[in-house]
């Protein structure tokens, strides 16, 4: 410690500093809603989900959601560039203003987690050469902000986004799984 901080930390702490400001306190608690739209996927090699959820203050709408099926006869290379091709097509054609990914997850089988990173890459690339923010959030972060309980099933998930944004029937898994991940962005991002 130079001179100079041990003359100022003497200062501060005989109370001779700088005297700290009040913090209004209310000012923190107040959360700027997210306005746009946001893009979440839920990457899977055979079924990707994919939702676009607009988002109004604190009104939200379901724009489009579907799950990109590839069957077991499409090569994993072809399933790779059919992933990127079709976030590729979503970002042009809703113009999202974020992308909310599900962030990578412990599998105990390699095999599988390389096959899920290589989904991820082949979506969040498409993402990226667009230079569209991507946020990623973990499956029990997203259950926490949309239903309130980290361990809910994919029914609860599914159940709860329907009810919350009005849509009559729950979504498929993928899909309500995306759309969660788009929600779960709006409640939770700080801008």
């Amino acid at each position: 410690m130079n001179s100079r901080s041990r003359k100022l930390w003497a200062q501060h702490l005989a109370g001779q500093g700088k005297k700290a400001q009040p913090v209004d306190s209310s000012a923190l608690l107040q959360k700027k809603p997210f306005v746009g739209r946001i893009l979440g996927i839920d990457p899977s090699l055979r079924g990707t989900g994919l939702a676009v959820l607009e988002c109004k203050g604190s009104t939200y709408q379901l724009l489009h959601s579907e799950t990109l099926k590839l069957t077991a006869k499409v090569d994993s290379v072809d399933c790779l560039g059919r992933i990127h091709q079709t976030v590729a097509g979503l970002v042009d054609l809703w113009k999202p203003r974020h992308v909310s990914c599900e962030a990578t997850i412990y599998v105990q089988n390699f095999k599988t987690a390389q096959i899920m990173g290589s989904a991820k890459g082949a979506a969040i690339s498409a993402v990226a050469i667009r230079g569209t923010a991507v946020f990623e959030y973990a499956p029990l972060r997203v259950k926490q902000a949309v239903v309130g309980f980290g361990r809910a099933s994919k029914e609860q998930m599914s159940l709860t986004l329907s009810q919350m944004l009005g849509l009559g029937k729950p979504l498929p898994f993928d899909e309500s799984d995306a759309l969660g991940l788009a929600l779960c962005h709006a409640l939770t991002w700080q801008g």
